[in-house]
């Protein structure tokens, strides 16, 4: 049987999203200085999201970098704690954007849908971008503000026994970078939700192939994105770049990974599944099909969208201990 065209897997809805996007001709990312690219990101970055969701706290505060920096960080409170409550289990969330564009601003709808259905505090980070600060800045940045965030949750009314770190992309590289480093350093973390995060060192896998044009992120942005953040090609190979090149994952948090089906990153995601499975990590992963990358910020225009951030919502819920039950407006499609 004839295999079908990459494009014939998106689903309708994915189609027109993505036809929408090529009509509407703004340049990409890779034509524009970066902090053009910042600018063109953040204007559309909450197009199809869901309207901004109240929640009972939402309070900026900042974290300290090792050089002394202060890195910008926001606190998301779902609702009012019950007398007798026990400090909110805490997500520690890291923005995508290839570590050159994206903020705290760009993923504050997804923190709020995820702070409100899981139940939990979410904490985003604004990690410092490239090129200003090239590689492993935003490596350490993470692990900085991860540390920072279990000396000072009390005073937060955070529960740093009931931790977990996530992200998007590029956030989701520095989510399983910190949960390595927090191993090593003996500090427990629940979980790692990880929403097609980078893993390899180079794209050179089937699904950068086969989806590295016309499909949201393309293999030019891919390129310029990681050109901007390495500071030599030898960047490539160390693990805080590259997680597949960790030399082992025994004993790190157990993992959540939501993927995408029309992604660059899909294949590398599968690899990243798969070594920890073999380092006998446990690992809950999940495909959307017909989607692509950066399709988990389009809750407005694809149902996909909902279900993702209602599974991940579930994970979050099961690894805190968190009574499980779901909003029904994130109950599963």
């Amino acid at each position: 049987m004839k295999r079908p065209e990459p494009e014939q897997l998106l689903t309708p809805a994915m189609r027109s999203v993505a036809s929408a996007i090529a009509r509407a001709g703004r340049p990409p990312f890779y034509s524009l200085t970066p902090d053009q690219a910042r600018a063109s990101y953040e204007l559309g970055a909450g197009v199809l999201e869901l309207p901004v969701r109240a929640l009972a706290l939402v309070q900026d505060f900042t974290l300290t970098a090792r050089d002394g920096a202060a890195l910008q960080t926001r606190l998301y409170v779902p609702r009012a704690a019950v007398v007798g409550e026990r400090p909110w289990p805490t997500l520690l969330y890291f923005h995508g954007g290839g570590f050159t564009i994206g903020s705290i601003a760009t993923h504050d709808v997804l923190c709020r849908e995820l702070s409100h259905a899981a139940d939990c505090a979410v904490v985003s980070v604004d990690y410092r971008l490239a090129p200003e600060h090239k590689f492993p800045t935003a490596a350490d940045d993470a692990w900085d503000a991860l540390q920072g965030l279990v000396k000072i949750a009390d005073s937060l009314g955070l529960d740093a026994s009931r931790l977990a770190v996530g992200g998007d992309s590029a956030g989701g590289t520095l989510a399983a970078v910190c949960a390595v480093l927090a191993r090593d350093a003996g500090l427990p973390l629940v979980l790692q939700l990880l929403i097609y995060p980078g893993c390899a060192a180079h794209q050179d896998t089937r699904s950068h192939r086969t989806f590295g044009h016309g499909f949201i992120l393309d293999e030019p942005s891919i390129t310029w994105f990681f050109n901007q953040y390495i500071r030599t090609p030898a960047d490539r190979d160390d693990w805080r770049f590259a997680p597949l090149n960790a030399a082992d994952v025994d004993g790190v948090a157990p993992a959540w990974l939501g993927l995408a089906e029309c992604d660059p990153l899909l294949d590398e995601g599968l690899l990243y599944a798969d070594k920890l499975r073999a380092a006998g990590v446990a690992v809950d992963l999940e495909i959307y099909r017909g989607v692509t990358h950066e399709f988990i910020k389009m809750g407005r225009a694809i149902p996909e969208a909902l279900q993702a951030q209602a599974d991940a919502a579930l994970a979050l819920r099961q690894a805190f201990h968190v009574d499980v039950c779901i909003d029904l407006a994130h109950a599963k499609l």
